[in-house]
């Protein structure tokens, strides 16, 4: 058995829009070596990735929707690239601030956007670079 030495986050208040992305990030993860963990709950999300960073778990990318309860995705990435400024993130929303996510690219935090609904190929070519990079 592998042992589980990298990460991916995904990070969205709809269980429909997290399944989806967990169907198609399976295609191109290797899930011997790479946990895929899901979140609604912004909150919730950064604390685990706290945790994953402690157990020494490289976190390969986050994907985070923008319209979520108790804090948006620009807050969410900003106060993960507070603690852990060398995360990719990528931004999946149908209903994102244009002008927070042009804030978000201006100050190099945002490593991709995707509008929703996507296609998986769009997903695929957003965050292969990504996974190339760190692996």
């Amino acid at each position: 058995m592998t042992e589980i030495k990298y990460a991916v986050v995904c990070v969205d208040d709809d269980p429909l829009i997290l399944q989806v992305l967990s169907f198609q990030l399976e295609k191109i993860i290797d899930k011997k070596c790479t946990l895929l963990e899901y979140f609604t709950d912004p909150l919730v999300a950064l604390s685990n990735i706290d945790d994953l960073v402690a157990e020494q778990i490289d976190i390969i990318f986050i994907i985070v929707d923008y319209q979520m309860p108790n804090m948006n995705g620009a807050q969410l990435i900003r106060a993960i690239k507070d603690k852990y400024p060398d995360l990719a993130c990528v931004m999946l929303s149908g209903q994102a601030n244009a002008i927070q996510v042009a804030e978000l690219e201006q100050d190099n935090l945002l490593a991709e956007f995707i509008s929703k609904p996507w296609d998986e190929s769009v997903l695929f070519n957003a965050v292969a670079p990504i996974i190339n990079r760190n692996k």
